[in-house]
């Protein structure tokens, strides 16, 4: 089977695509390049037979022709990016992501994969949420989520089978690292500070999932028949990592010696508030079989950061946390107000 995985440069795409490869998908890449030189550790394996440096906004149907599959990671990453300018957000992450799904009917493309996110349940006011649960989305990214979601179930039919896989907040090690998650962001802190800095009040809920297993997911969902997961959406994670965020913090700091818990200055409670349930996808979807708990992937995260030698000046700065990125290269004028290249041939 021959799979285009959007943003196969980002965090999550430079996990997956190599697993993909192992079972023996070709996997042709796509991503726009925003944050392919910000790396922590050695891409040892990419695992894509052909990689295109497009911005998503410009993909043609020619791009996507002889492609089985499409996994749908590419967009404006996370809620802090996506406020940067909401129009942005629903120009690449909504139209764009549509236009994809367009484009791939009319290439003949049968299998369309979209990283939905949990986000998109916003607040839960109690008790455990499922697929079937009322979506109440707090920003633009999540916002974003829920309208490709519904206009990309317009576009089912005999020929074109789209899948909604609404993914946990992610956690783990990639070489493209993001220290904007939560998980990864309080290691972080207690790695290169020795304190686990909260930056909330730590009430709110989470569900948590490793990327590795974020990419087990999109591997079952694509090698049982498309009936199976034929527009429907599934929550990507289990009930056991459902963290309160000061819960995550103190796990933190029984792991990273010496660390201690504190809380950043005029914390507030956060509105993004969710506890999930898996049930569906453990009953329709048994192949996915997830392997990391929350406290392997803290011990993971910090035995990278002391391998790299990660210091606060890195974690503080611009390649690990998307916002700061995009503003940089903003600012250099490498991109232009509209995130597009400048300079493409010095930009890639």
């Amino acid at each position: 089977m021959r799979v285009v995985v959007t943003g196969n440069l980002g965090y999550v795409g430079t996990v997956m695509t190599p697993l993909l490869s192992e079972q023996e998908f070709e996997v042709w890449g796509i991503d726009t390049g925003y944050y392919r030189d910000c790396l922590l550790g050695p891409v040892e394996r990419t695992g894509v037979a052909r990689q295109l440096h497009k911005d998503l906004r410009d993909v043609t149907v020619d791009d996507l022709h002889g492609a089985d599959a499409i996994v749908h990671l590419g967009a404006l990453s996370n809620d802090p990016t996506g406020e940067l300018n909401p129009k942005l957000t629903e120009e690449i992450n909504l139209g764009a992501s549509v236009r994809l799904a367009e484009l791939a009917k009319r290439a003949g493309v049968q299998r369309f994969l979209f990283a939905s996110s949990c986000s998109i349940y916003g607040s839960s006011g109690g008790g455990q949420l499922d697929e079937t649960s009322p979506m109440n989305p707090l920003t633009a990214y999540a916002r974003s989520k829920v309208e490709t979601e519904r206009a990309l179930s317009r576009l089912a039919d005999d020929d074109f089978s789209p899948t909604f896989l609404r993914n946990g907040t992610a956690y783990g090690y990639s070489p493209r690292l993001r220290v904007d998650l939560v998980v990864n962001n309080l290691v972080a802190w207690a790695v290169t500070t020795g304190k686990v800095t909260l930056l909330s009040d730590g009430r709110a809920w989470r569900p948590l999932v490793h990327i590795q297993d974020m990419s087990r997911s999109v591997l079952a969902a694509l090698s049982v028949s498309r009936e199976r997961v034929h527009d429907q959406a599934f929550n990507i994670g289990r009930e056991q990592d459902n963290w309160q965020i000061r819960d995550i913090a103190e796990a933190v700091a029984r792991v990273v010696t010496g660390s201690t818990v504190t809380f950043a200055e005029g914390v507030s409670a956060d509105a993004r508030n969710y506890n999930v349930s898996f049930a569906k996808v453990r009953a329709s979807l048994p192949e996915f079989q997830p392997r990391w708990s929350v406290e392997q992937g803290i011990l993971e995260l910090y035995e990278a950061f002391r391998r790299f030698e990660l210091d606060y000046a890195r974690f503080d700065g611009r390649e690990f946390t998307r916002l700061k990125q995009l503003l940089y290269l903003i600012r250099e004028r490498r991109l232009d107000g509209e995130l597009m290249w400048v300079e493409v041939t010095e930009s890639r």
